[in-house]
């Protein structure tokens, strides 16, 4: 079969212009939905279509000549699916970021959690025919802004990590002792956590609360895909749960996760009050309760994600004398919440998942103080 022929042409591996259009791939077998994300795509200001595949073999051997920035994928196509060829892609195209563009994200599908837990992006629902426009054609087409826009920025690597470089010391202060890790994430997180919790001494037993941005169907799922990589207990945060250790706690994609002091133990408590940020579940509320449910002994880390979402209840946290972790640059898909945080002077360090993962084993003998 010859290979499909890119929409438009440049050298393979020239350097990309600063200001340039985001270069998008668009890989779905139905050639309908093809024709109408190219109108959708190519009609926007700073996107072009670079390439339009009716597979996932054809989508490899464009990225074997062409440079693209984001590639739209659909999961369900024949032959090879979209789950089984993103690997291959993100290995073919390291910079490129995947969208994955599903019906299977309608009902929140295991489907597209292995594929932001293998690296993709960002998901986005397929809807109907005759629903692609308004609404849902400015969503795709922000989304795949948001996405280009990093294109400068190596991608993590999704699938095997390195092993990781041992972090500089931070001081620590040894009266103290880490009794809640507090995670918040968005875009870009699911990879990024994955790195982290792979990487966390197993004798840090300190409960981990979790604030990943996903919808409500997406957290059974993501949560049984957590547990597949630590032994610790994983559950959706449901209120009235007990805080244990070894346990981690995941935001319902309806509330924000907080926890509560009551009488010598604390526990969980879900807030759905709206935030200034506009986020639900949003980071803000969780790390300021760990603030005041744990003071100096609550840690935040936080990683990969669009927005500014986690400043402010960072902000909280140092100031009761916790410690903030950001995850670096180089290994986000996006610094924008992470970024927040390390322009606004809370970080203590900003470093890669792993490497925080490590500098948290300190917390055996003392505590990191930013």
């Amino acid at each position: 079969m010859a290979r499909p022929q890119p929409l438009m042409s440049d050298p393979a591996g020239s350097e990309l212009p600063t200001g340039r259009n985001v270069r998008v791939m668009l890989v779905d077998d139905s050639l309908v939905v093809r024709s109408i994300l190219e109108r959708i795509v190519d009609q926007t200001a700073g996107l072009q279509v670079c390439a339009s595949v009716a597979s996932a073999h054809d989508a490899l051997a464009v990225l074997a000549c062409e440079p693209v920035d984001v590639v739209v994928l659909d999961i369900e196509m024949p032959g090879m699916n979209g789950i089984d060829a993103l690997p291959h892609i993100l290995e073919r195209a390291a910079n490129a970021r995947v969208l994955i563009l599903s019906s299977n994200c309608i009902e929140g599908g295991p489907a597209a959690i292995e594929a932001l837990a293998l690296g993709a992006s960002d998901t986005l629902a397929k809807p109907g025919r005759g629903s692609f426009s308004g609404r849902f054609a400015e969503v795709l087409t922000e989304r795949i802004k948001s996405l280009g826009q990093r294109r400068e920025i190596p991608a993590v690597s999704r699938i095997a990590y390195r092993p990781p470089v041992p972090p500089a010391p931070v001081a620590i202060e040894a009266d103290q002792a880490l009794e809640c890790i507090a995670v918040a994430a968005s875009t870009g997180g699911i990879p990024a956590f994955t790195n982290f919790i792979t990487h966390l001494d197993p004798r840090v037993t300190a409960p981990i609360l979790l604030t990943q941005h996903l919808p409500d169907a997406f957290m059974e799922f993501y949560a049984k895909q957590i547990a597949t990589m630590t032994k610790r207990i994983v559950r959706v945060a449901e209120a009235g749960m007990r805080v244990e250790p070894d346990h981690i706690y995941l935001a319902p994609g309806d509330a924000h996760l907080t926890v509560v002091v009551i009488g010598r133990h604390r526990e969980i408590a879900l807030d759905r009050r709206p935030v200034d940020n506009g986020c639900c579940p949003s980071a803000d509320p969780m790390l300021a309760s760990v603030a005041d449910a744990y003071g100096a002994g609550g840690v935040a880390v936080v990683l990969s994600g669009m927005g500014r979402d986690g400043v402010n209840g960072a902000e909280r946290l140092k100031a009761a004398g916790g410690t903030i972790f950001a995850q670096a640059p180089e290994s986000c898909v996006i610094w924008g919440m992470p970024g927040a945080v390390a322009k606004a002077g809370l970080a203590a360090a900003t470093l890669n998942p792993d490497a925080i993962a490590l500098m948290l084993g300190s917390f055996l003998s003392g505590r990191p103080r930013a």
